[in-house]
């Protein structure tokens, strides 16, 4: 069983079996004709269940061919120019080159005796990021496993800076206010268009779902500043603290980015955190055309960024960044079996101090990788290709009458919903949009996401592969088109 162990001598059978994988893997993406076979769940779960993982196989050959069988042939390709589902984007070969590398090295990046070189290349990517945001000179941050990670991250941060603020404050003013008694008063801001995680933290961080307010969106999906002002001042009003307000550039369903620099005043004169969930915007960061859309965040006290969303790296490769590194303590522990305090006395960089993981992958190398070959406008100008795509795909779809479309998008996510052209009851319509969904997913040829707005059901268009065209989008038009109508007709017929 040894002669598995990667080492000094299994190195011609590691290049042997990882060569033999990428083989497999390059002739499966050189012949992919649809995102996914349409395989369905009461197919494939037999298949993998009837497999006695007790009983090995000969080599890795065998696995693999048994691999084509149970995960290579029916998986979902984010390449194919048709899946125009989820935040999910193509990735860039520089950084599946790192993958690769770091897979086998396998750095763990929570101290410095286990990732030299790791850790400054972290570090390095992290105040590069910080001075593309424009966060200043003591700006800091870590690499996470995705958004929802980093926006816990940062409101954990908020909420015990919430605290330790106002605590002061009252001590200062003769009274002695606990931690405990402090948690049910704070609030946190954001709008009824942003990420979920931003409840799911409440939540996590003993503050509850309650303290979550959501803020309305204007016409455009962006959070109403207006709105936001009355809440802030009504949450003072009833002796409650605004503990932060959470802007997001880029939302999951209509990539609308709010209004960061009339937020950013009103958490400055409420002296509140400004958190900024840039998940799927933070592409604009590289973009040689754009980045003034994300003017504002540069005020943030915190901001996320998935580098696996718009900088097309493979997943896990996000990042939590701070403008003031000191509030990362309130996410430190010192052990000492692994970063006892002397150790930050000697100024060793242990990542762990600031994460709130332990174990963490070398997942920056990826980004580094990818930013050595190719360059950040050259990431930005495959950003900008799939927002001008959505551009055009608005004007494909507005001027379509068999669809309506919700709002201009910013960056590349379109929402829209199928018409008949008929008088049809409001429950069947939605019913439809599901239908066309699931039926599309069925049939393999494309992949499109779903929604709901103002209590409606809608189709939607993310976009993040520059392969895909203005013709692409069109072909998926007409077969939702279809499989509604499909639908529609075979159910009114049932009716009548």
């Amino acid at each position: 069983m040894r002669s598995h162990l990667l080492n000094e001598t299994t190195a011609d059978l590691y290049r042997r079996s990882v060569t033999e994988g990428v083989d497999r893997v390059a002739a499966k993406l050189a012949t992919t004709e649809r995102p996914h076979t349409g395989i369905s769940v009461d197919e494939l779960a037999p298949v993998i269940n009837g497999i006695d993982l007790d009983a090995p196989l000969a080599d890795a050959a065998a696995v693999l061919d048994e691999l084509e069988d149970v995960y290579l042939r029916d998986a979902v390709y984010f390449h194919h120019p048709r899946y125009l589902g989820h935040l999910n984007c193509p990735v860039v070969i520089p950084a599946v080159l790192g993958e690769a590398v770091l897979s086998a090295v396998n750095s763990s990046l929570d101290t410095w005796d286990q990732s030299i070189g790791g850790t400054l290349i972290e570090r390095r990517l992290i105040d590069w990021t910080a001075q593309r945001i424009g966060l200043g000179p003591a700006a800091d941050g870590i690499f996470t496993s995705g958004g929802s990670q980093s926006n816990f991250h940062a409101l954990l941060l908020a909420r015990d800076e919430a605290c330790r603020i106002v605590m002061k404050r009252a001590l200062d003013e003769g009274t002695e206010l606990t931690k405990a008694e402090l948690l049910p008063k704070l609030r946190i801001f954001t709008s009824e268009a942003s990420h979920f995680s931003v409840q799911k933290s409440a939540a996590m961080l003993g503050l509850g779902y309650e303290a979550v307010i959501s803020v309305p969106v204007d016409r455009n999906r962006r959070m109403d500043t207006a709105v936001l002002a009355l809440e802030l001042e009504e949450c003072a009003a009833e002796g409650l603290f605004p503990m932060a307000v959470v802007a997001t550039a880029g939302t999951t369903d209509f990539g609308s980015i709010d209004p960061l620099p009339e937020i950013a005043r009103l958490t400055a004169e409420h002296s509140a955190w400004m958190h900024v969930d840039a998940a799927y915007g933070c592409g604009l960061l590289v973009s040689p055309t754009r980045r003034h859309l994300l003017d504002g965040i540069e005020h943030a006290d915190s901001v996320t960024v998935d580098y696996h969303k718009s900088f097309f790296q493979p997943v896990s490769s996000s990042a939590m960044l701070v403008r003031d590194r000191d509030t990362l303590k309130h996410a430190t522990y010192h052990a000492d079996y692994l970063n006892p305090r002397r150790m930050a006395e000697e100024r060793i960089p242990n990542q762990v101090d600031k994460s709130i993981q332990t174990t963490r992958r070398f997942d920056a190398l990826k980004l580094w990788m990818t930013l050595r070959v190719m360059g950040a406008d050259g990431i930005g100008s495959l950003f900008d290709e799939v927002i001008d795509l959505a551009a055009t795909g608005w004007d494909l779809i507005d001027a379509d009458p068999r669809f309506e479309v919700v709002v201009k998008p910013q960056i590349s996510t379109l929402v829209f919903r199928f018409l008949p052209g008929r008088e049809v009851p409001a429950e069947l319509l939605d019913e439809a949009q599901l239908h066309a969904r699931k039926a599309l997913f069925a049939s393999g040829e494309a992949v499109v996401a779903g929604t709901k707005v103002d209590g409606k059901q809608y189709l939607k268009f993310t976009l993040l592969n520059p392969q895909t065209t203005t013709a692409d989008i069109a072909a998926v038009l007409d077969l939702l088109a279809a499989h509604a109508e499909q639908f529609l007709g075979e159910s009114l017929a049932v009716h009548h």
